[in-house]
């Protein structure tokens, strides 16, 4: 639950339908299904797998593997990686936590309301987008210093299952409006045409690696907390792939219906959850109740998200200094909610670091877990001592190359056709911005930690002990 809570977010709620509807409807799903369980799933066994292995956060994970102050500096890529990631998820957050609340209000299906003039007050307001900033962040904080049994996997095992259950009653409620079955054809008539364009496969891998935090650091994290008799294979691979598919699966249909019922375009963008389908609910029966239901639902996916994401800070934190677990949270969260300070003030700045950390840091953040396992630890290896022990499937010898080889070379794909289609155009200059980013994050991260990093402590004869604690 707490896997399937950090992968389910607005990566599903909020981007797949949009994004679906913008390549091709079933036709993205198609690639987006085969990319998930070609690349996703493979490299989220290896991730958790090497989590728990050393039963560290990602730079002690680096440390013990390769035995290195230097190498310790992938590890602290990652971190920065997901931190800057955080710092502009949270803002959206903080949107989701505004729709709800004025959901409760009833404010959606009160007359004269206007979804535009709404979404524009809202966020032309700084002091009041900061303001939600805020308070979700001391919300993630306020379950975080409770740990991971008794803080997020107490929060999860209500939220999913209640997430799930709105999200399944809208999804009925559409099909059961006049034209919402045309919605339903629509995901499930592929325009196979979009399948031969190379924008709908990097939008579907996006995707994939998006909504299931592929190389965040989540399943390393984890990871590290799993005991030696956990399935990683079966847990923390396919059913948390399944489960995410599913519920991203369910937010179509949760969508398309309603838009298609009400004449909206599938390919609104961004605008499709806040400002299209908020068109929806004053004239729609019961609308207060679904307005509520639907993002009530939406603000419980992001923020279950946000507790998988700052979790790896936290965690990392703790391990490589003497701080406690109150004064972790502390200090991770208010870095993250100092530099999304930004990305909270102007939506300008919150694309700008989604294009550059989104296009190319998660990127390079997935290629260094995968190499720490494919280039250094060895898939072999990782798949004969720990991965399938204890399995609910076998995991074979194709495992190996899909780790060392389709991966990596899937991830230098999409930074370099990320390049290829920034040049001549208006993001040209954040696509050179970004690879500069990258580049001297990397420079940067090793030197620092050859410098302040802990000496690695001597390989054992008995090998690493697994299985964390709270």
């Amino acid at each position: 639950m707490a896997m399937l809570g950090a992968m389910v977010g607005a990566g599903n709620i909020w981007r797949m339908p949009f994004t679906t509807g913008e390549n091709g409807g079933g036709a993205f799903l198609v690639a987006y299904i085969l990319l998930l369980y070609v690349i996703a799933v493979p490299g989220l066994m290896a991730e958790t797998m090497i989590g728990r292995y050393t039963s560290n956060g990602v730079i002690g994970a680096f440390k013990q593997v390769f035995r290195s102050k230097r190498a310790q500096g992938l590890g602290l890529v990652v971190l920065v990686v997901n931190v800057a990631l955080m710092s502009y998820y949270s803002p959206i957050i903080g949107w989701a936590l505004y729709y709800a609340g004025h959901s409760v209000l009833f404010t959606f299906t009160q007359p004269g309301f206007q979804p535009q003039a709404f979404w524009d007050g809202f966020i032309a307001n700084p002091g009041l987008v900061v303001g939600m900033h805020t308070l979700t962040m001391a919300g993630l904080a306020g379950v975080l210093v409770f740990g991971i049994r008794r803080g997020i996997e107490r929060v999860v095992k209500w939220m999913i299952p209640l997430l799930v259950v709105a999200l399944v009653a809208v999804a009925v409620r559409g099909v059961t409006l006049p034209g919402g079955m045309e919605g339903v054809a629509f995901v499930f008539t592929p325009k196979w045409e979009f399948l031969t364009r190379g924008s709908t496969w990097v939008a579907a891998l996006s995707q994939a690696l998006f909504s299931t935090g592929l190389g965040w650091g989540i399943a390393l994290t984890y990871g590290s907390y799993l005991a030696r008799y956990d399935d990683v294979p079966l847990g923390g691979g396919l059913f948390t792939a399944i489960g995410n598919t599913s519920i991203g699966l369910l937010a179509v249909f949760a969508t398309f219906p309603v838009v298609f019922a009400f004449g909206l375009e599938p390919s609104a963008g961004s605008n499709l959850l806040f400002i299209s389908l908020a068109k929806v609910f004053p004239e729609l029966p019961g609308g207060g109740l679904w307005a509520l239901v639907f993002f009530v639902s939406f603000f419980f996916a992001t923020f279950t998200s946000g507790l998988g994401i700052t979790e790896v800070g936290v965690t990392t934190v703790s391990e490589e200094t003497q701080f406690d677990r109150t004064k972790s949270v502390l200090a991770v969260c208010g870095a993250i909610w100092l530099f999304g300070l930004p990305s909270a003030y102007s939506t300008s700045f919150l694309g700008q670091m989604d294009f550059i950390f989104g296009s190319f840091g998660l990127p390079l953040a997935t290629l260094s877990i995968i190499a720490l396992v494919a280039w250094k630890f060895g898939p072999e290896r990782a798949r004969i001592i720990d991965l399938n022990r204890n399995a609910g499937i076998y995991i074979g010898s194709w495992w190996n190359p899909v780790i060392k080889y389709v991966i990596p070379a899937v991830m230098l794909f999409i930074i370099g056709y990320g390049v290829v289609i920034s040049i001549g155009t208006e993001n040209q200059t954040l696509m050179l911005l970004g690879v500069a980013v990258m580049a001297a994050l990397t420079i940067v991260s090793t030197v620092v930690m050859s410098v302040v990093g802990n000496e690695p402590e001597k390989a054992s004869d008995t090998g690493v002990p697994v299985g964390g604690g709270d």
